[in-house]
């Protein structure tokens, strides 16, 4: 069984406490804190693995768990971090957060590695507290917490063609005639139940990828049938070819078929229909009076719109060579970047909810101080040398209302602003 698509409950790791103890040395009665910090949770990293090409391994396990981090011990000794867990999962796979089904992130193109949730800070020792008027503190850092989430897993095929038409109409005999696919081809009218892969290889081309997109009927869009687990797949491809029967061989109009599904697409996603589109009019093997031939009318219905209709045979190959040449030639005028989904769900903010900050301004600095378990659970989490990191950390600020705090304060543009370690200068 094909699986496109899996829900499962991810966590990371717990950071170690943070540990007190007391040297405890032959002729040194009152020793200093040599409580060791604890170490970091392990991190949840997905990984794209190219030997996949299903989720079915998520159907028999839902939770996935990176290991804690040990707590710090005596004698300065840090704990060990938490090993990662690493969740492998094939190319192209969306990882959404269920419940805003909000994007993650998309392990497709350049993205084969990600780190999903970060493992919580270990707490320091009470070494790390001691001063020249607190020699020895009895209190350590607890380690952060792990963030748990459920998320959903969407795989969407990556090709560069997508066959679409209703069942029955031969797009799997195309398919297999074409490509190096073998799907299974029958004369049913339900479907077929998997989104088939195919290379085409051409003379002088550096050839495509074709998926033959299933379930697609009247009501796909609204989850009538199959077509609403199957519509996503299109997302990705860059040119749609119609494929119907040219010879309506059971009876049915190929204009209102192609109109039909356009339809689909648009009400599941109008963007889809800005796509090139081709029209592969089959079984013109099974036309013996030109009376019976759909081909004119789709001509003029959909030639004077753009789109070129090829008469084709996917039993004989008649025509085949002529469809597949110009569907290369509109894949050489689409960019050729993979279509990539943007985050939209920073699983970090779970962490902060809740947590208390204060906006303060420091007369004797002159500087904005802004501090609390809020502030200083975003920079245990955040990694702001790092691009994402820097502009999750400007998105946090935004959405977290401490811009708006500051400005209220009465910042301007060249201020100073103070997150504990951090200072930056302010500018709208």
């Amino acid at each position: 069984m094909f699986a496109d698509s899996a829900r499962i409950i991810i966590k990371s790791g717990k950071g170690g406490d943070g540990h007190v103890s007391f040297r405890r040395e032959k002729y040194v009665p009152s020793g200093g804190p040599d409580g060791g910090d604890g170490g970091h949770g392990g991190n949840i990293i997905f990984q794209v693995d190219e030997g996949m090409n299903t989720l079915n391994n998520f159907r028999h396990k839902r939770k996935y768990a990176a290991q804690n981090g040990e707590d710090g011990k005596k004698r300065n000794c840090h704990g060990k971090n938490g090993e990662d867990l690493v969740v492998k999962v094939p190319a192209g796979t969306i990882i959404r957060e269920a419940e805003s089904d909000q994007v993650i992130a998309d392990m497709s193109g350049e993205n084969t590695r990600q780190i999903i949730l970060k493992g919580g800070k270990g707490g320091l020792g009470n070494q790390n507290y001691a001063t020249a008027t607190m020699q020895a503190p009895k209190y350590a850092q607890p380690g952060q917490p792990g963030i748990e989430l459920e998320v959903r897993l969407e795989l969407k095929v990556i090709a560069d063609v997508g066959l679409v038409g209703f069942p029955n109409v031969g797009k799997s005999t195309l398919l297999s005639r074409v490509t190096n696919a073998q799907p299974k081809i029958a004369n049913y009218h339900f479907t077929t139940l998997n989104p088939n892969l195919g290379v085409v290889d051409l003379d002088g081309t550096s050839g495509f990828v074709i998926a033959d997109i299933p379930g697609l009927i009247e009501g796909a869009s609204q989850g009538v049938g199959l077509g609403h687990a199957f519509l996503k797949h299109i997302e990705r491809t860059k040119v749609m070819i119609h494929m119907v029967d040219a010879a309506s061989v059971e009876g049915r109009d190929p204009i209102a078929d192609i109109y039909a599904i356009n339809q689909e697409l648009k009400n599941y996603n109008p963007q889809l229909l800005e796509k090139p589109q081709v029209i592969a009019a089959n079984k013109i093997d099974a036309i013996y009076e030109e009376s019976e031939s759909a081909l004119p009318a789709l001509k003029a219905e959909f030639e004077s719109q753009g789109i070129k209709v090829f008469p084709i045979s996917a039993v004989s190959g008649q025509g085949l060579k002529e469809l597949l040449y110009h569907v290369n030639e509109l894949l050489s005028t689409v960019e050729d970047a993979p279509v990539i989904f943007e985050q939209e769900f920073f699983p970090e903010t779970i962490a902060f909810q809740g947590e208390p900050y204060t906006v303060e301004f420091n007369e004797e600095d002159h500087v904005y101080v802004v501090e609390g378990p809020r502030i200083e659970k975003m920079l245990g989490y955040t990694n702001i040398d790092s691009e994402k990191g820097f502009l999750f950390f400007q998105r946090f600020l935004r959405e977290q209302g401490i811009l708006e705090e500051l400005e209220n304060a009465g910042i301007s543009e060249g201020d100073t602003v103070r997150m504990y370690g951090l200072e930056f200068d302010y500018y709208k």
